[in-house]
């Protein structure tokens, strides 16, 4: 969906704890404000988007999830929903983006063991995979293609479905990282996916 005019509502709040996380302010530090499922529909609404992608944080684990979902679908959106896969929730949408975490993104400290027996749930992804589905991998290094070989191999997705996309923030980076990871891309015939926002804007929020 890289390039579609789409409007994004945000969950604050997370089970995991990622060491490169780029939005601290839903997961390590979360922020925000409470609205009502009509407001944040009278909001979404008020674009001329009619693609809706349901985000965190872990949009999930979000105790109205259901009712937001079902109230995007009777106002005529397109649903993508972003996971780490963790938890299941029972929603609706047109696309379930799986974002299982690799080894690279756990922390070191206090939450290491909570994120480390959590990012990884087997039965979680394989029930998240009956929706229309993309797995998507935030790869660092080539090193952390072993990782996404063998989760590929158990969940039994077909090539077309998986995403490899380049961790960072930076323009720069992210460039950097994409000219191998493209290589590995087109070997195994994975997708890739650029940060479309941060070529764009940097790494800023509201964009």
């Amino acid at each position: 969906m890289v390039g579609v005019p789409s409007v994004f509502i945000r969950t604050s709040g997370c089970n995991l704890r990622c060491s490169w996380c780029d939005t601290p302010y839903t997961s390590w530090r979360p922020e925000g404000e409470e609205m009502a499922i009509a407001e944040i529909l009278s909001q979404a609404l008020n674009y001329k988007a009619r693609h809706a992608v349901f985000t965190g944080g872990e949009p999930l684990i979000a105790p109205q999830a259901k009712l937001l979902t079902e109230a995007l679908r009777k106002n005529g959106f397109h649903i993508t929903i972003e996971t780490a896969g963790t938890v299941d929730a029972d929603v609706d949408c047109d696309l379930m983006s799986i974002s299982p975490k690799l080894a690279n993104s756990t922390p070191v400290g206090s939450f290491q063991a909570q994120h480390e027996r959590l990012r990884i749930n087997l039965q979680v992804l394989k029930s998240l995979m009956r929706f229309p589905y993309q797995l998507k991998f935030v790869v660092a290094t080539p090193q952390d293609m072993g990782e996404v070989k063998q989760l590929v191999k158990q969940l039994e997705a077909p090539p077309a479905n998986v995403i490899l996309m380049p961790e960072g923030t930076e323009a720069h980076v992210l460039h950097e990282r994409s000219l191998w990871l493209v290589e590995l891309a087109k070997q195994f015939g994975y997708r890739i996916s650029p940060r479309l926002h941060v070529d764009l804007y940097g790494h800023r929020r509201g964009v």
